[in-house]
């Protein structure tokens, strides 16, 4: 089973885009204790005017968003439709597909595990399950570091039913689903735990993230944001029919670490509140040595980017170093970005393909030079996490 025909189950649905209402806006208060934060303030109150014209112009049906600020969930809007068939609005609590930004949340589980000693960052993972998922014997050296750091040598999903080892463990970095994949496997096996109630009871739930899940039902699926094409035309047969038996079971095996978290921007605000703004460890929460080495640059891959666990690590001129990941699926794309020294954060969702200029015209300075596609997220990020 292909990982997109999963994630959302096959069907057919005919809508159009004619009838779009783009004027819906969901609001929460920011944070009465916040301080004054003029750059907030102002990003915040161009995007209350502008994206409801920008979603028109680009033919996106909804945006979501998160701002963290001062260690506090400082702002969030929800602006457009949850499907331009039937113009429901979007709201704050409406659900989003967090794609592959799933993999730091799955890591943060896993690091609780190695601090408990279920897990060891550094031992091989075939000290932990009798199951081969390659025949290279070079799989007998690949660690939960390796998985979590993209150095495995696995693709990022394989073209065929061999799963190749295409460098040596740790040599260097590729992108690779297959590796949480195959860590997923082991974290089912040594925690004896289904990978659902592993991400319900160990993660999401301690964190505040009541409204996520891994999979979904009838019910939930009523909060669903649907996803749309470029065209901004629903994806036909999106989330009508929940996966059952075997199907879900092989799907949610194959494809659940890497890509299955449904959320929304402020749930995954939560999530990223407890790497900027922690509470004291427990059961549950990451002690600071192991949000350290989350965060600590493991993999250069450029002069100012590296890979830590899970995250991508950027240094940019004027700010502290900055932790960011984005997730893609056919009708979704979302971004998440932080700041530990800052304690700053944010979450933009999408439930459409023209996610591209959208984010050029949020991310734009407006008193600022044109921007390009290199440049855009380097000026915002400074902006943003500058002190």
């Amino acid at each position: 089973m292909r990982r997109r025909e999963f994630l959302q189950e096959s069907g057919r649905v005919a809508v159009g885009l004619s009838a779009l209402s783009l004027s819906a806006c969901s609001r929460t208060a920011p944070t009465p204790e916040a301080p004054a934060d003029a750059f907030l303030e102002s990003l915040t109150a161009r995007w209350d005017a502008a994206i409801p014209g920008w979603l028109a112009e680009t033919k996106m049906p909804a945006v979501s968003i998160a701002i963290i600020r001062n260690g506090q969930l400082a702002w969030s809007r929800a602006f457009g439709v949850k499907d331009t068939g039937t113009n429901e609005p979007v709201d704050t609590s409406s659900v989003f597909a967090a794609c592959s930004d799933t993999k730091p949340v799955f890591a943060y589980g896993v690091l609780k595990l190695c601090e408990k000693g279920v897990l060891d960052l550094d031992t091989p993972l075939t000290k932990y399950t009798s199951r081969r998922v390659s025949p290279d014997s070079r799989v007998e050296r690949i660690t939960t570091r390796h998985v979590l750091n993209h150095t495995t040598g696995f693709p990022n999903w394989r073209l065929g039913t061999d799963l190749e080892i295409q460098f040596d463990p740790g040599s260097k970095n590729q992108y690779s689903g297959e590796g949480f994949s195959y860590l997923q496997s082991v974290v089912v096996e040594v925690t004896g735990k289904p990978f659902e109630a592993f991400m319900r009871d160990d993660i999401l739930l301690p964190l505040g993230m009541t409204s996520s899940r891994v999979t979904w039902d009838l019910e939930y699926a009523t909060r669903i944001a649907k996803p749309h094409d470029e065209n901004g035309k629903r994806y036909a047969g999106k989330f009508v029919t929940p996966a059952t038996g075997t199907e879900r079971e092989e799907g949610m095996a194959r494809y659940g670490a890497a890509a299955t978290l449904m959320t929304t921007a402020a749930d995954y605000a939560q999530f990223l509140l407890a790497l900027v703004n922690p509470t004291p460890a427990d059961d549950h929460r990451l002690s600071e040595a192991s949000l350290r080495e989350m965060m600590r640059p493991q993999v250069e891959k450029t002069t100012n980017t590296w890979e830590g666990l899970a995250w991508h690590l950027e240094q940019h001129e004027g700010i502290p170093l900055v932790f960011t990941h984005a997730g893609q699926d056919p009708g979704y794309y979302c971004v998440t970005a932080g700041s530990v020294e800052r304690q700053c954060g944010l979450m933009v969702m999408f439930n459409g393909d023209t996610y591209v200029p959208m984010l050029m015209k949020m991310l734009a300075n407006p008193s600022g030079p044109p921007p390009s596609p290199q440049t855009i997220w380097p000026d915002f990020a400074r902006r943003f996490f500058a002190a």
